[in-house]
Order: C-alpha cells, then structure tokens, then sequence
C-alpha cells in the first residue's frame, strides 16, 4: 500500500456517516413520524436509481451488474477450455514439468477424454462438454492464464471470493453493493444461489466481513420450486397493515437501543434487514418465480435445478439486483478426483441454460452492462491421481487440484469477446504466458465496474483495506 500522503487523501472512503437518517429525522422533532417516512425516503432512493450509484463509482463503468457461475470443486483446464494434444504423445508416462507440488499424488500423463473444436469466428477450441457455451464463444474472453496460490479448497475459495485466503475480509459482492448500492431496494443487492445446502466454507464466501452487514450476501437454496420454501416467510400472516405496525414498534426499540449504543453497525445492519424483508414481500414473490416466464423461454434454459437456478439469476439482474452468485451445488460438486468422466454430467447439467443465459442477455440488451464470470477456485492436473483406498479412492481415472495454472472466462460488461489470454506450457499444467492471479482478476472486474482497485478502500483496525490488498494489475487485453 503507498504511502504517499497525496495518493492517500484520493482514496475512496466510504465510512457509514455519522447521523443516519433516522437519527437525523428524530433530532429534527419528528420522533415516530420518521418511521412512517421511511418508506417514501427508500421510494426516492430507488428511483433515483443509476444515477445515484453512478456517483459513487470512480468513473463510468462498462458494467453495471455481475453474474458469478461458480463451479465449485475446481473444474479441469484441459477438458474444458485449454485443450493439450500433446498429453496423448506422453500418455502413460511422466510428465517433463518438474517438480510442481499437488494436493494428493499423481501419476502419468492423462489426455482428455472429450474432444475439443473451433467455434465462431475467433476459432477459439472449445471443449465437446460445452457445446451451447461455444455457440457464444465470439462473445466471450477465456483466460487459459488464471493462478491461485495453494491447491486447497478452502483457503482457495476464500481468495477467489474475498481476495484473502486466510482472514475474515468482506466478499467481493459485498465490497461491490457496498461501493454501488443496490438499483433496487426492494431486493438485497447480493444474492448467493446454491442448491442443496452451503458450498465449502459456507456464508464466508459471501461475508461482508468488516463492511456494514447489510451488504453481505443473501443465501437461496435453490434447490426449492416454491417461492415461500425458496424464501421462507416471504407471506406474512399478519396482514400487511398489522405487520407495518408491528415493524414500526420493533424499529421504534431498535432505534431507541441503537442511538444509546453509539450507532452500533450490527444492530444498523439488523434494522435495515427487517425492513429489506418488508419489502421483499412484494417484489421476491414475482422474481423467484420463474413459471411467470413465456414457454419458449423456459425451454431455451432447458429442465433442471441448474437451467432455474441461472434463469433465476438472469430475472434478478434484470430487476436490478448487482451481483448474484450461481454456485453449482453444495459442498463441491465439480472436486473431480476419482473420475473425470464426472465433468460430463456436470456440464450437461449447466451447458444449456449457461449458453441460453448469454444469448437471453444479449436479446434483452443486458449482456453489455452484465459481467458473466465463469470458473471454479482452481483447475486440475493433467497427470492422473493415483488411486487412495484409505478414502474409498479405486478409480485412477481423475484429476488432482491444480492452482499453478487454470482457465475461466469473462463475457458482457465491457469484456473482449472472441479472445484467449495467457496460457499455460504444452501440458496444461503451469501458466507461462501471461499470468493472472486472483488478485488481477479482482483487479479487472472492479475497473469494469468503474472503480480504482487502489483507491477503493474502506478503513479498519488503523488502516485502509482493499478488496486486492497491496496486489493486483488490471488487465488491459481483457478490456473492450
């Protein structure tokens, strides 16, 4: 971090204010009444919409709103988006990489099973497991050059989120609904979809660590079809009447606790959130629902929790939430150490909605202000892992984790598409062009977003953090 007490003094700080504006209303002698404002008050922020958010950015951004497929578990480079003939020549034999350090052991050389072919006009290979993905490929820029720093899930997903693989910091969504806010206060502005339960490390994917906890991220087991199990209590039996009474009277407590604790951030954080539900209760119901779609649509997504999961993704940007994560499944299911052959059903899974989800936001005029990230925290070996019988392993058909070279890939908001950046040597296994870490990725979506990576901070504990700590290089190629 600089020290240069001028490059300080531009840095973006964005501490809550010291009166906020209930306190503000109740000094001003309206006591209760401000309650009943507030609603009007939260009407005039919605409406004022992008413009507000827009000054709070540092400049302009190409993108406005992120969607984050996330396949968690760490899907292979070289059976997706890498491909590396050349692991047939050494099939069965050892690779000449040198001593690169894995997780688990591995073995000889081991070529993709699936077969990889041009698409577009770029010509860009694409692997037979995303078929409908490549259909958008002109669309989309594909980084063969992604680094991480330790092959273990947990720490690795905390870096791909947070950008600090060991302490609690806030999650990138956080950091961005803390610096833009939310287009629609009627929704949270982070939404994290995962089916089935918690993915590794849980709600630490999507912490607001240090930052207001009104920005850290709402959980949706998407694994639901109903829209009162996706959001519990999203009916309430009260009435809405009662239930505005009943909040005013809880809000009234609150607020009284609040001002004699000193404007405590966490009870700020519990008011906001009672009234965000409040207001989730009319406008949740419709986007969650995604039967409201016109058949054609739903056929485009195709069947399955993956194609509502993404469709539902798509229904929230477009009603301005700012960033909605799409995780695979819980725990992670793309961790495909006993056999590769797995990546098959996982794609077919995902595939169709993922490719449906980029031409649906380009039809809508979405795509050029909605960043679509696509990657895991990691990739795999080119080398077999060696079966394990201590952990019920038989198969020497998988692939370790790989942190030293992997791919992801970038379309919409202000991205290159038809491009690959970087790559890693003949095998698959290192990156050696062109490498990105994690920190440079962070990096680049926030400068699509409009901010300075550097002088977006937020002070804490004595001194400014940032979501790329003292790293992190924008990577101009990417940039349309």
């Amino acid at each position: 971090m600089s020290t240069n007490p001028k490059r300080n003094s531009d840095r973006t700080h964005r501490e809550p204010p010291s009166v906020s504006r209930r306190e503000l209303l109740r000094r001003s002698g309206m006591g209760l009444a401000a309650l009943a404002m507030l609603p009007l008050l939260e009407g005039e922020a919605a409406r004022a919409g992008t413009v507000a958010d827009a000054r709070r950015s540092h400049f302009p951004g190409k993108a406005k709103r992120i969607i984050h497929l996330f396949m968690n578990g760490g899907p292979s480079q070289v059976d997706t988006f890498d491909p590396k003939p050349l692991l047939e020549k050494y099939a069965g034999r050892e690779l000449p990489t040198g001593n690169l350090q894995t997780e688990r052991r591995t073995g000889a050389a081991f070529p993709s099973p699936f077969k990889f072919q041009k698409y577009g006009q770029s010509g860009i290979e694409v692997s037979e497991l995303f078929p409908h993905v490549a259909e958008s490929i002109d669309d989309i820029a594909v980084i063969r050059s992604m680094v991480a720093d330790i092959p273990n899930h947990e720490p690795s997903l905390l870096l791909m989120n947070c950008g600090e693989a060991r302490l609690p910091r806030p999650s990138m969504g956080s950091w961005l609904t803390y610096g833009l806010g939310s287009e629609n206060q009627n929704l949270p502005g982070f939404v994290a979809l995962c089916p089935g339960g918690l993915p590794i490390q849980g709600a630490q994917n999507w912490q607001s660590g240090f930052l207001p906890g009104i920005h850290q991220g709402t959980y949706i087991d998407t694994q639901h079809t109903q829209v009162e199990k996706l959001i519990e209590h999203i009916q309430s039996r009260l009435g809405s009447e009662r239930q505005r009474r009943q909040l005013d009277l809880l809000a009234a407590l609150n607020q009284d606790h609040l001002n004699r604790s000193q404007h405590d951030r966490d009870l700020e954080a519990r008011i906001e959130s009672f009234e965000l539900a409040y207001r989730m209760q009319s406008e949740a119901t419709e986007a969650f629902d995604v039967s409201r779609e016109p058949q054609h649509v739903l056929d485009m997504y195709g069947p399955g929790t993956q194609a509502r999961q993404i469709l539902i993704a798509r229904r929230l940007v477009e009603r301005g939430v700012r960033f909605v994560q799409v995780w695979h499944g819980a725990q992670q299911p793309w961790d495909s150490h006993n056999d590769i052959q797995d990546h098959a059903r996982l794609a077919r899974e995902c595939d169709q909605a993922i490719g449906a989800l980029l031409k649906d936001l380009k039809q809508r005029g979405l795509l050029d202000e909605t960043l679509v990230i696509w990657g895991g925290e990691f990739g795999r070996t080119p080398s077999v892992e060696l079966p394990n019988p201590l952990i019920g392993q038989a198969k020497a058909n998988g692939r370790d984790h790989n942190h030293y070279g992997f791919s992801m890939w970038l379309a919409g908001g202000g991205v290159k598409g038809g491009i690959t950046h970087g790559a890693t040597d003949e095998f698959g296994f290192r990156a050696v062009e062109k490498p990105v870490h994690v920190h440079d990725l962070h990096a680049t979506i926030l400068h699509l977003m409009g901010f300075d990576h550097e002088r977006f901070t937020f002070p804490y504990a004595g001194r400014d953090f940032r979501l790329t700590d003292v790293h992190g290089q924008v990577v101009g190629e990417l940039l349309a």
